[in-house]
């Protein structure tokens, strides 16, 4: 571990700290509540948020021992958020909150391990977009993804 993977560690710990924050004291009214730029629930966007840390983390990993991801293209994640939105419609405060803290929990031990140069490799993440490092992937997917949504969230019930 670096003091680069801390540091990007430590900014992932705090947004993904935030958004626990925030589901922990949501109402019910609130949890049901849809958003303007997902058109979700609250409860599937912190869903979302929390099921994509592993999956992410994942995209990080290869990225860090220099692999491309053969064929993913944006109508693909789209797809596969379409597909996540549905079969978790119905999910609860309390499971969401417990995959979120064992999710960004392995994130944040899959970003705190990498080393400089893990952090310096690139690789191709979406077809037809340019490669990025594995601190572009941590920046730009991983804490950028927590803070969107997070915001998404906190605009749908009014919270700062």
């Amino acid at each position: 571990m670096g003091a680069r993977a801390e540091t990007l560690a430590k900014q992932f710990e705090e947004a993904s700290k935030a958004v626990a924050d925030i589901v922990a004291r949501l109402s019910d009214a609130e949890w049901k509540k849809m958003t303007s730029g997902e058109k979700w629930s609250v409860g599937v966007v912190a869903h979302h948020v929390a099921m994509g840390h592993a999956g992410i983390a994942n995209i990080v990993k290869s990225v860090a021992s220099g692999q491309s991801l053969p064929n993913f293209t944006m109508a693909k994640l789209d797809e596969m958020n379409a597909q996540h939105a549905r079969e978790h419609a119905t999910c609860t405060k309390a499971e969401t909150l417990e995959l979120h803290k064992k999710n960004a929990a392995t994130a944040a031990s899959v970003v705190r391990g990498l080393s400089d140069a893990e952090l310096d490799r690139s690789g191709t993440v979406l077809a037809g977009m340019p490669p990025m490092t594995a601190q572009q992937a941590v920046e730009r997917i991983l804490i950028n993804h927590v803070n969107e949504h997070l915001g998404s969230i906190r605009a749908a019930v009014g919270a700062k």
